[in-house]
């Protein structure tokens, strides 16, 4: 047979996050390269109650086909889980978050259309847009987020953007939260430019001293498309998150959503519905945060202890999952990973979340799945690479 593939085939590329799970999978490799919750927080107990309760009493609807909308009673509790006034019938629950940004670029982008991010942006988002086939635009930064006079810049560098996708909240993968000026700052401009925001927010309730400032959506709805995601909170098995959007797009995304899939799992719908009954997430959230912000300071600890002297930098994220380092100059990311699974430890080049020309020298640390054991040795092992290639270099 004489296959032909679509030209936005010839777009679609591999995960990097993917391809380097499969190293981290030999046997003593400790990982710190999956995006992975701990499986520690699944409320394992709360699901198989709501098991039952569903099939029990909703049996016959949860494993029918359903509407392509969501369930209603998912779609107000979304709402009222908000911090902002949202109407029930702007959200549409998804196949996990990663089919919203999906949705997104069936819905806004043409081939050749420009798509601006932040830089580095999530691997995921740049899987989802690159299809379509648009010119996709970094915007730089700093600690507190996009540099609004980047931003201003790249938006009037040529036609007018098809849109801005944003993480603020403990930004994957760099970990960094936007500040509350910077957001002001950001919609502000977007408002001005009359750029469209897609606010992407699966870690916002994953902070460790204080919540994050109010999202951008709620300062601007009409503006802004939000996603949201239960992965990180609940489980990510499930495959179950949900969008907010404004009347104008609404329509189109819930349209592509029914071309791709009819509509999200009514059992999954039903079952964390059930769970999120009586303020669950209020009593189980907290737990999460508390094991996440020890992990944390573990491998802050380890690399405060073992990177000393080899001039490795790295970020104290304040939520999240991730932490975000950069190597001394002269070295790769990319060509240390080779020395570091040969350790026994595992990471994510930094080099494939940047749109345009990449940091090399950067590099992704999850804390959350190791445990404190493993953390310590882990970091003590990339030390080890890290001195072997600087050594080797310096021969």
């Amino acid at each position: 047979m004489a296959w032909t593939l679509a030209r936005r085939a010839h777009g679609m590329n591999p995960s990097v996050i993917r391809e380097v799970l499969k190293l981290a999978e030999r046997p003593g490799i400790i990982s710190f390269a999956g995006g992975l919750p701990s499986p520690k927080t699944f409320p394992i107990d709360a699901f198989a109650e709501a098991c039952r309760r569903v099939l029990r009493d909703d049996g016959a609807a949860a494993l029918q086909y359903g509407a392509s909308e969501g369930l209603t009673r998912l779609r107000e509790q979304v709402a009222q889980m908000l911090p902002w006034p949202v109407d029930p019938a702007r959200v549409l629950i998804t196949t996990g978050s990663q089919q919203g940004m999906d949705l997104v670029a069936q819905a806004l982008i043409d081939p050749g259309s420009r798509v601006l991010v932040e830089n580095p942006t999530y691997l995921g988002a740049l899987q989802a847009f690159t299809p379509m086939e648009p010119r996709i635009q970094g915007v730089d930064g700093d600690d507190e987020g996009p540099d609004p006079q980047a931003l201003r810049d790249a938006a009037k560098s040529g036609d007018a953007p098809r849109l801005l996708y944003l993480l603020p909240n403990f930004q994957n993968p760099t970990g960094r939260l936007m500040s509350e000026s910077r957001r002001a700052d950001i919609v502000q401009l977007a408002a001005e430019l009359g750029l469209p925001l897609i606010e992407d927010n699966p870690y916002g309730d994953l902070w460790f001293d204080a919540p994050p400032p109010l999202p951008l959506s709620a300062r601007r709805p009409e503006g802004c498309i939000y996603l949201g995601s239960f992965s990180k909170v609940l489980s990510p098995g499930l495959r179950l998150g949900y969008l907010v959007a404004p009347d104008e797009v609404y329509p189109k995304l819930l349209q592509a959503k029914q071309a791709v899939d009819l509509h999200t799992p009514g059992f999954n719908q039903r079952m964390v519905s059930d769970v999120l009954r009586d303020g669950f997430l209020e009593r189980h959230v907290p737990g999460i945060r508390a094991l996440y912000r020890a992990q944390r300071d573990a491998m802050l600890a380890a690399l405060e202890r073992e990177m000393r002297g080899l001039g490795v930098q790295w970020n104290h994220p304040a939520g999240g999952m991730f932490l975000w380092a950069r190597l001394p100059p002269g070295m790769d990311a990319s060509a240390l990973l080779p020395r570091a699974v040969e350790r026994g430890v595992a990471f994510v080049p930094g080099a494939p979340f940047h749109a345009g020309p990449p940091d090399p020298r950067t590099l992704r640390l999850s804390f959350v799945t190791a445990t404190r054991e493993q953390i310590e040795l882990g970091v003590a092992r990339l030390a080890a690479a890290i001195a072997d290639a600087q050594q080797a270099r310096a021969a």
